[in-house]
């Protein structure tokens, strides 16, 4: 289907470059017809390739600490002005721990570090949709999505503190989305997506390691990158007017497994390679 965000504007945070989610859903976006902004920090900006994006989408970048209600109230309202009234998505595509960076263990977090991975990761998804519902920014049936990962509600070694946040992303989302979808009949969802190799997710010890547990136990393997985009693309159009509150899960359904045929037979090979090697 084409056109499917024909005359639908919004704002996407958190497009680096593309490995990003975010830049491949922005890719989309524009591909379905829709017209958006781009955001991100200073820093992140310097850091990426935004600007390159944001030509090939014939747009604009707003700079934005998503941590700060005034550079939200700034990025809403040249937006607005950008389009000449309000817009119908927003994108929450934003993660950061610097415990995980500095790889302190959980057991021994640093709790200004804490604060900051909370700040960033969940209580800036609230931040977003306070100012925007205060500034009547979105229209009515509009979509907001943020994006999260099954440590939310499963213990996964050294994810640390970023599944605190991806829980506390996910019950943000339940809670403001009642309120929005009573007043405004805006929708707002979280999708936990498989483990992808972003340039967030590339610096999580053992990665690779992971993608490759994931990949063995879900019946449809890991989904991309470019398959998360084209999910949030239904997501932001009509035909989803009526999903709302909901952690969906994007993973080729590895969140519904216990044990695979394929990681299952891994699991007897090293087994019976770790007791060939007591017998010798």
């Amino acid at each position: 289907m084409n056109n499917l965000l024909k005359g639908k504007k919004g704002i996407i945070f958190g497009a680096l470059n593309d490995m990003s989610i975010a830049w491949k859903v922005a890719e989309k976006a524009y591909e379905q017809g829709a017209e958006f902004v781009l955001t991100n920090t200073p820093v992140s900006m310097r850091l990426g390739e935004i600007d390159e994006l944001a030509a090939k989408c014939n747009t604009i970048v707003v700079p934005a600490d998503a941590t700060s209600v005034k550079d939200i109230e700034n990025l809403f309202s040249v937006t607005m002005d950008r389009f000449g009234g309000k817009i119908d998505f927003v994108l929450h595509s934003i993660g950061m721990s610097l415990n995980v960076r500095k790889k302190r263990p959980y057991d021994d977090l640093d709790y200004e570090y804490l604060h900051k991975t909370l700040d960033i990761s969940a209580i800036s998804f609230h931040k977003v949709m306070q100012v925007a519902k205060k500034m009547d920014a979105i229209n009515e049936w509009g979509s907001i999505l943020a994006l999260s990962y099954i440590a939310a509600q499963r213990t996964l070694f050294e994810y640390n503190d970023m599944a605190d946040a991806k829980a506390a992303l996910e019950s943000i989302a339940r809670s403001f989305g009642y309120i929005y979808g009573r007043e405004k009949h805006i929708r707002v969802n979280t999708i936990s997506q498989s483990p992808t190799l972003t340039t967030a997710g590339s610096g999580v010890k053992g990665i690779n390691g992971l993608m490759d547990f994931t990949e063995r136990m879900s019946p449809l393997g890991n989904a991309t990158a470019e398959e998360c985009a084209n999910y949030c693309i239904t997501l932001f159009s009509d035909l989803t007017r009526k999903v709302t509150m909901q952690n969906l899960y994007h993973d080729g359904g590895f969140s519904s497994m216990g044990m695979s045929e394929r990681a299952m037979h891994q699991y007897n090979k090293s087994f019976d390679e770790c007791e060939c090697d007591k017998i010798d």
